[in-house]
C-alpha cells in the first residue's frame, strides 16, 4: 500500500508482473490505493463515488466492504472529512475496560472507582 514512487525497482516489477497477471488483483489495488487516498488526504466527499466503483466490481470481498460503508455513510464520510476525532475519547474507555478487566472478581465498585480516577 506504499506510494508506489516509494517502491524499489524490484517491487515495481513484481507489482507490475502481478496486475499483468490477473484483472482482479489489478482491479483490487486500484480500489484499495483510491481508498487509501480518501482516507490519507480526508477526501470524504468522493466516498460515494468510491463505493459505487467497488460495488459495481465483481470482488466480493470489496463490494461487501463497500456495502458496509453505506450502512453509515454520514460518519465513515464525517470521518474522512472532518478534522475532529473521537480516538481519546476511545483511549480512555478502552483505559477503563482494561482496569475493570484485571480487577474482575477481585475488588469492589468503590475501589475500580479510585484507580480510574487516580490512574493518568
Amino acid at each position: 500500500m506504499r506510494n508506489r514512487d516509494r517502491l524499489n525497482a524490484n517491487e515495481v516489477e513484481q507489482l507490475d508482473q502481478v496486475r499483468l497477471a490477473c484483472r482482479d488483483i489489478s482491479r483490487v489495488c486500484d480500489l484499495a490505493r483510491a481508498f487509501t487516498d480518501l482516507v490519507r488526504n480526508r477526501r470524504g466527499q468522493l466516498l460515494t463515488d468510491w463505493i459505487r466503483q467497488a460495488e459495481l466490481s465483481d470482488i466480493v470481498s470489496v463490494a461487501k466492504f463497500a456495502a458496509f460503508l453505506r450502512q453509515d455513510l454520514d460518519a465513515v464520510t464525517a470521518g474522512l472529512t472532518l478534522e475532529w476525532s473521537s480516538g481519546v475519547v476511545e483511549g480512555h474507555v478502552n483505559r477503563v475496560k482494561t482496569i475493570k478487566r484485571a480487577m474482575y472478581g477481585r475488588a469492589s465498585f468503590r475501589l475500580l472507582r479510585i484507580r480510574i480516577l487516580t490512574r493518568p
